[in-house]
């Protein structure tokens, strides 16, 4: 298939197609094996390199680290469609990828399974060579055979995500036990090498085909550096240390994975999570309320110095999490009462008497980064990649001025209340009675929640629509319930989340990409469907340069804001943490990791284990 027809079929205009093709049409260069690969310019660690930069190698080896969660899971099996219920510190400490990720470049990807990588410049083939000291748990070798299982197991049963990736592929060929060859040509994606090289290995001796669709507590085999020890559906996953595991002394494994064991407890509620750390019987914590961590942690460890507390930043943008509207119901359709809703959320009230004044408004899908459009006039090459688009971006987004509506912090700001109405009056919208209404109908629409911190919030904003006379109802639900209906778009308004990685690629089409607004279980929560998001996407894959890369990313994040699919919240610039002062962690932090540390420290260690 041509790219052109391949384009087309995704539904991008004929000025993408051209630009894709200009892309493509340079001749491709022999490929020559390399360590790593990077989405843009060449890996920073030389061939030769010990260990990444945030990694301790002399770190202890040894005791049980106890860390707590909140949720529930109901499965081991975090690739198929049921893994949003799939328990956490599975992949990475059990399933491990043809390559390893630095955590401290953009996206860049190191050897593990896969010994070295050949890819020619314009990214149309990759080769992957497999460790021959690769195995698995059970000391069966990976071969070529267990990655070609396992990128055909799921691009038919995988993730959407997966589905939609390994799908591009053109063919795949295992010439020898040991290499195996993607052909990618046509498809004019520059991450699709990167997305493959990160493909977890399953094997193919050990992993029923017929029910990989289901939910399963049947303990998985991989080839990490723990197996599962024990697991309690949702209480409590066990991790004991392989000790033949086959990577240890990989560069790109050297001082991780310290722990002999890894004890994982889930806890449904908040408080009983809290009150567990504060007790001793959890090691780590991950702080996300504004009140705990402002007057909650004056307790005897901590003032004793058995437990300290640390607020932690590196330079990974910022994501957004926000009240999305499900576009797809029909009172959700007018951008402009999308505006005027998003007009009524009063974070300066908010903030100040629900979060101790701590958090930021988030004013962009990547905020505190080079990638974020605002506070910047869009250039000249922004806005050549938007021309085909002219009705795509406000002319304040395309200058940057735009910021989320600032409310007086009194919680009843009749000015802007005036406002948001003034805009729904344009729109048609009239107020009878006590209702908002439009051709008689009132405006109505149910906000679902998981859990007390998300009603609390959800709650006060509808208080807010309510004196427009939008009537909001406040729904709570358990997790699974709450999975399953975000899976299948069953819901009006939820509280989504964004994360944000310093290299925005493939993922963005399961978030926005117009195919995935019909595709179950995608992150596409909005439901949005709009040819410049998927230029823009398209755009930023093909870029070359870093230059260009930003440029794309800049553009798509003005696309997206004057969508108004979100009513953006707020977020902590640092990341607060505590922890038993029985572990530590190295003192270099990785540069992009979002969080800072995996749910199972995997750079710390126990002191006297």
């Amino acid at each position: 298939m041509t790219l052109a027809i391949r384009a087309r079929r995704a539904g991008l205009r004929p000025f993408v197609v051209a630009f894709l093709g200009v892309l493509l049409s340079a001749p491709a260069s022999a490929a020559e094996p390399t360590h790593g690969l990077a989405m843009h310019g060449a890996p920073a660690l030389p061939p030769d390199f010990d260990h990444f930069p945030y990694a301790e190698p002399q770190a202890k080896k040894g005791g049980r680290l106890r860390v707590g969660l909140a949720g529930t899971f109901d499965s081991l099996n975090p690739f198929n469609l049921k893994s949003g219920s799939a328990a956490q510190g599975l992949v990475g400490n059990v399933f491990q990828s043809l390559m390893a990720r630095s955590q401290d470049e953009p996206f860049t990807l190191y050897p593990l399974i896969a010994k070295s990588i050949d890819v020619d410049a314009a990214r149309t083939r990759v080769t992957f060579h497999l460790d021959p000291r690769a195995h698995f748990s059970d000391g069966k070798p990976i071969t070529s055979e267990d990655v070609l299982f396992s990128f055909n197991l799921l691009k038919t049963k995988g993730r959407p995500q997966q589905r939609i990736a390994y799908g591009l592929v053109k063919s795949v060929d295992a010439p020898d036990a040991q290499t195996v060859k993607f052909d990618l040509s046509g498809i004019g994606d520059r991450e699709l090498p990167l997305i493959l090289a990160i493909m977890p290995v399953l094997p193919k001796h050990a992993t029923d085909v017929e029910r990989f669709a289901d939910a399963t507590l049947a303990k998985p085999l991989g080839s990490g550096p723990y197996v599962i020890d024990d697991a309690t559906a949702g209480a409590r996953l066990l991790l004991r240390r392989d000790q033949n595991y086959w990577g240890a002394d990989i560069p790109s494994q050297r001082g991780f994975y310290n722990f002999d064991e890894i004890d994982i407890q889930y806890f449904r509620d908040g408080n009983s999570l809290f009150e567990a750390f504060k007790a001793g019987l959890l090691d780590y914590r991950e702080e996300t309320s504004t009140t705990r961590w402002s007057t909650g942690y004056d307790f005897p460890a901590l003032r004793e110095g058995r437990v300290v507390k640390e607020a932690l930043k590196n330079d990974n943008p910022k994501g957004l999490e926000g009240f999305v509207f499900n576009t797809r119901k029909p009172v959700f359709r007018d951008i402009r009462l999308r505006e005027a809703l998003g007009m009524m959320f009063d974070f300066e009230w908010v903030n100040a008497n629900l979060y101790s004044g701590l958090y930021t408004r988030t004013k962009s899908f990547f905020d505190e980064s080079e990638l974020s459009s605002s506070g910047r006039p869009a250039s000249a090459k922004e806005r050549a990649l938007l021309a085909p688009f002219p009705d795509a971006v406000r002319p304040d987004i395309l200058e940057g001025t735009w910021r989320p509506p600032v409310n007086d912090g009194t919680g009843r700001d009749r000015e802007m209340a005036k406002r948001a109405l003034e805009l729904l009056a344009s729109a048609g919208y009239r107020v009878e009675g006590d209702a908002l209404t439009k051709d008689g109908e009132p405006v109505a629409f149910e906000i679902m929640v998981k859990d007390r911190n998300q009603e609390r919030l959800a709650l006060n904003y509808a208080s807010s629509l309510q004196r427009i006379g939008v009537d909001a109802r406040v729904r709570l639900v358990d997790e699974v319930q709450y999975q399953r209906r975000r899976q299948k778009f069953d819901f009006d308004m939820m509280i989504g989340q964004w994360l944000a990685s310093a290299s925005p690629g493939n993922e963005q089409r399961m978030r926005w990409g117009s195919a995935s607004a019909t595709q179950e279980a995608s992150f596409n929560l909005a439901g949005a469907s709009s040819p410049a998001i998927d230029a823009l996407i398209a755009a930023l894959l093909a870029a070359q340069s870093h230059e260009d890369f930003v440029t794309a990313v800049r553009a798509y994040d003005r696309v997206l804001l004057s969508g108004f699919y979100v009513v953006p919240l707020y977020h902590a610039s640092e990341q607060w943490i505590a922890h038993s002062t029985d572990i530590a962690r190295p003192a270099r932090l990785p540069r992009y990791a979002q969080p800072l540390f995996g749910p199972t420290l995997e750079s710390w260690w126990r002191n006297n284990p």
